[in-house]
């Protein structure tokens, strides 16, 4: 691990303690033009997420209606019943994203994928950075100032096994350690780049958490786009165990 990888995962709350756990679950709820330009509005608006900590599992519950949960691992989601029966599946499921553009819809198993990686990797991070196969690597300090600070960069690789927006991201953190900025561009929207602002962190259990997310589109200049919120996230509780 690089240097700022360590000093990151310690202000987060240290990786001892974070491998205590085995799970997490997560109030929250999400908005944002995404939602809508995909066919899913509301679905998100107020849900409960457990995520697996020791492997890349992810469930939303209620989910499309009430009695529903999605179940999202990389290579197979669904749609259950609370008891456990399918009432919908696919296997490979990244492969259901091929061709498609912002604009194109989804079905309920497109945003249970989604919905299901995207929330894995920002409740995982930047703890799955000290686990096998993935790779940090410490950026040159930006020439451009956030809030008046210069954030330092880490550019993490992915493994191949997780599902994820894209091999390569970039997380930005103050000089506490936190992380303020989260650069990714999701492949499966087939759209552009986008920057992923979190803020107002709250402790968990140990774990520093940020309670508000919001995702912008990045311009051409390379500067967000601040007046079309994609994505946002407001989390309520969080409780590991």
């Amino acid at each position: 691990m690089t240097d700022l990888t360590t000093t990151v995962i310690d202000a987060h709350g240290g990786l001892e303690r974070y491998r205590r756990y085995r799970s997490a679950e997560v109030r929250f709820g999400s908005g944002g033009a995404l939602w809508a330009l995909k066919g899913q509005s509301g679905v998100l608006d107020s849900s409960t997420v457990r995520i697996g900590l020791e492997r890349q599992h992810a469930s939303h519950s209620p989910f499309t209606g009430p009695g529903l949960r999605s179940s999202f691992t990389a290579q197979r989601v669904a749609v259950e019943t609370d008891d456990g029966e399918v009432v919908a599946d696919r296997f490979a499921p990244r492969a259901a994203f091929e061709g498609h553009t912002l604009e194109t819809p989804w079905d309920e198993l497109h945003l249970a994928y989604f919905a299901g990686y995207a929330m894995w990797t920002y409740l995982t991070s930047p703890f799955t950075f000290a686990s096998p196969g993935f790779k940090s690597e410490e950026l040159p300090l930006a020439p451009a100032t956030e809030d008046g600070e210069v954030w330092r960069r880490l550019k993490v690789t992915f493994p191949q096994e997780i599902a994820t927006h894209a091999p390569e991201q970039v997380f930005h953190f103050d000089e506490s350690g936190l992380l303020r900025r989260h650069d990714y561009t999701a492949e499966v929207l087939g759209a552009g780049p986008a920057a992923h602002y979190v803020s107002d962190y709250r402790e968990f259990d140990g774990i520093m958490v940020p309670t508000k997310r919001r995702v912008y589109p990045v311009g051409q200049d390379g500067a967000p786009i601040r007046d079309i919120e994609l994505v946002t996230i407001d989390i309520d509780h969080v409780a590991f165990s």
